[in-house]
């Protein structure tokens, strides 16, 4: 019996597969929070909301915002369900990103363009060829520059100051409940 449990235990397994005594998965990610999180993916990045805001503002600075904006747009368009929604969400993907007179066009190699034909019949991953560039594009070159950023750097002090601060005050606290008891 215990050769079994030690073999079970030897195998290697995918972190998405390593399951906690209660048979959930594990939750060392999902105790990390914030920069923290940050800086194990560009995709746990793009999850977070502030990840995402303070991403923009480091890719503003560096005239290639219209990367991360494409990847959001594209994971929306990705959700919708009505068709003639997606029709205008597509044609509005397009104009914006992807043609040749857009206003924040993407950098896409040029034969992954697509034809303004196919806006027609729009469908969930009509665009993922060109959102996984985009995708590489950023996690190669921008992710690992933003991790090195000021804005990066001074979000991550400015969440460490407020976790010691309120490390201390539970520390206060738990020290006034044990004294005045």
């Amino acid at each position: 019996m215990f050769t079994r449990a030690v073999s079970r235990l030897s195998r290697k397994r995918p972190p998405s597969e390593i399951n906690d005594s209660d048979g959930k998965p594990g939750s060392s990610q999902q105790t990390l929070k914030g920069t923290s999180r940050w800086t194990t993916s560009l995709e746990n990045l793009l999850e977070d909301p502030e990840g995402v805001k303070r991403f923009r503002e480091f890719l503003k600075k560096e005239f290639s915002e219209e990367n991360v904006l494409f990847w959001l747009a594209c994971e929306e368009f990705k959700k919708m369900q009505d068709k003639k929604q997606m029709q205008e969400k597509a044609k509005e993907i397009y104009m914006t990103f992807l043609s040749s007179k857009a206003s924040c066009q993407v950098n896409v190699e040029g034969q992954s363009r697509l034809n303004e034909t196919i806006l027609q019949e729009p469908h969930p991953l009509m665009f993922q060829k060109l959102q996984d560039q985009i995708f590489n594009l950023m996690k190669y070159d921008s992710y690992s520059r933003f991790l090195k950023s000021d804005i990066f750097l001074k979000h991550k002090r400015a969440e460490e100051q407020e976790e010691n601060s309120s490390e201390a005050q539970s520390v206060a606290k738990r020290a006034s409940r044990i004294y005045n008891t």
